[in-house]
């Protein structure tokens, strides 16, 4: 067995905690022995389907103790682990199944219906006996129960997350087992995690950030409280039930979490034992800190900045939340950050520049896009003027992020803007293309159509459709569309409609986004 393995985790963990809680939702609870035997039955099971090494198995439910057997059932073979958020449409998770080739869907009963819309052969497993045809969870615990054993390599891929990024389509991120342990290590290390932290589990297990909250937890033999986040006053009892000590977050969480009068809101004293807050994913605001620090008086709160490319890249330590609010921090141990200009040299001291990312935590590239992969994952080469590049040694991959960043004159850093236009909202990015694609595709009557943002202190930035026609359209008929066919976060927050749309002088083919976006602005000044 690896060494470098979230496997290796969860057999340790059952040896030296058996029966330690590991997970706890609501009133259900799992100890790390009873958590290891049901894992190795769904893996069990999983092995059995006999599919090739590598395969993708997705998980497309909702939040739950068997979502979490799931993910660590999957890492415990030699498949890949595709996550699939409960928030995608049917015909979204069908590209995603189309593109990586997923052989298997783990689901729970409520996105049944959403599989059995899409034309899926592959093998589908229920955690509730839903179907006589339908392999469940239930029926796993209750008839396997033969001794499981696996070899995982550390360099083998482990997990593709999928989010809308560098083109018009999603991408898929691969990532690898070492990946996955190395970044339970680091977030452990420096947010001084401790054998007895309850972590709140409550981002969505999509992508990394989610995910790190599993690893993290069973790294430090913690336990993990689950939750699904919908109204604020649920989210606060949780806290307080469970007794939680740490809890990652999104900026669209903090915003949600304060969204109630006053009086609604806990005493700072009911929630006294949370020691750490993080947030990444996104600008975290004044407000939002003054919040914080009325709630949470004695917490540590750090913000990070995570790449698609990498796990993450830095981290801002508390000490310096209020000294510098609007910096991404300074980078994580083992990685190495420099500010390069369009010449390849290292950039000054508040002149803006690409971020490039050297060390630890580079995940594989993108799977099935050669030309996305080449864009981002660069020879040490390209820092030939700016370090030594001793013995010649230029097989090292580094990470050209897209990220434009300043460094202060202590070292910390400053996110400026993306070199494309992706939209960060809620904690997501969204491509405009996808979104206009899917104008184009379900709403013939409208022309034309450009999707941009404007800032938004609660959501970061707001989603904006422009759009003309022959004749206006009732903005609640173009939302109720678009619901139909795209993430909730993804949906716009206007709705503008215009006779004609100005175009780009030098490219007649292209909406000038630019001036609608000013027009907007000035509008709304």
């Amino acid at each position: 067995m690896s060494i470098n393995c979230i496997r290796g985790l969860i057999e340790e963990a059952a040896i030296s905690h058996s029966d330690k809680v590991a997970i706890k939702f609501n009133e259900k609870n799992i100890t790390y022995k009873d958590l290891l035997t049901k894992v190795n039955q769904v893996a069990f099971y999983l092995k059995e389907l006999d599919l090739p090494k590598g395969s993708r198995i997705g998980i497309y439910s909702n939040k739950g103790i068997d979502q979490v057997i799931a993910i660590l059932a999957i890492l415990s073979t030699d498949y890949v682990l595709i996550p699939l958020t409960k928030l995608l449409k049917s015909e979204q998770v069908e590209y995603i199944i189309n593109d990586c080739d997923i052989k298997c869907i783990i689901t729970d009963k409520l996105k049944l219906e959403s599989i059995e819309e899409i034309n899926f052969n592959g093998h589908v497993i229920s955690y509730e006996t839903a179907h006589k045809d339908i392999a469940s969870f239930e029926e796993i615990f209750k008839y396997y129960n033969k001794p499981y054993s696996c070899q995982v390599n550390g360099h083998d891929n482990a997990v593709i997350t999928y989010s809308f990024g560098i083109t018009g389509k999603p991408k898929g991120i691969v990532i690898s087992h070492r990946n996955l342990i190395d970044s339970a290590r680091v977030v452990s290390s420096y947010l001084n995690l401790k054998e007895d932290d309850i972590l709140s589990g409550t981002l969505i297990f999509n992508l990394d950030y989610g995910l790190n909250q599993i690893f993290c937890s069973l790294y430090k033999r913690a336990t993990l409280a689950l939750h699904r986040f919908i109204l604020a006053g649920d989210f606060f009892n949780h806290l307080i039930n469970d007794e939680v000590t740490v809890v990652a977050l999104m900026p669209i969480n903090i915003s949600s979490m304060f969204d109630e009068d006053e009086y609604r809101l806990p005493s700072a004293e009911l929630l006294s034992k949370v020691r750490v807050l993080t947030s990444s994913g996104g600008n975290v605001t004044r407000k939002m800190l003054k919040d914080l620090d009325k709630y949470f008086p004695d917490a540590n709160f750090y913000s990070m900045h995570g790449l698609t490319e990498a796990f993450r890249s830095t981290f801002l330590e508390p000490s310096q939340i209020w000294i510098r609010p609007e910096s991404i921090g300074r980078p994580i141990p083992d990685v190495e950050l420099y500010v390069i200009n369009e010449e390849g040299k290292e950039c000054g001291v508040r002149e803006v520049g690409e971020l490039i990312h050297r060390g630890g935590y580079i995940y594989k590239g993108f799977w099935n896009a050669p030309v996305e992969t080449s864009e981002r994952f660069k020879s040490i080469e390209i820092l030939k003027d700016v370090i030594n590049i001793e013995g010649q040694l230029r097989d090292e991959v580094v990470v050209a992020t897209g990220d434009y960043v300043y460094k202060d004159e202590e070292g910390y850093f400053y996110f400026v803007s993306r070199q494309d236009d992706m939209i960060k909202t809620r904690g997501f990015r969204v491509s405009p293309f996808e979104v206009e694609s899917v104008v184009a595709k379900n709403l013939p009557a409208i022309e034309q159509c450009a999707i941009f943002s404007v800032p938004n202190d609660e959501i970061e930035e707001e989603i904006v459709m422009v759009y003309s026609s022959r004749s206006e359209l009732a903005p609640k008929e173009i939302s109720f569309e678009l619901k139909k066919h795209l993430a909730s976060y993804m949906l716009p927050n206007k709705i503008i409609y215009k006779k004609s749309l100005p175009l780009i002088p030098s490219d007649k083919s292209k909406i000038n986004k630019e001036e609608l976006k000013a027009e907007l602005l000035d509008s709304l000044n």
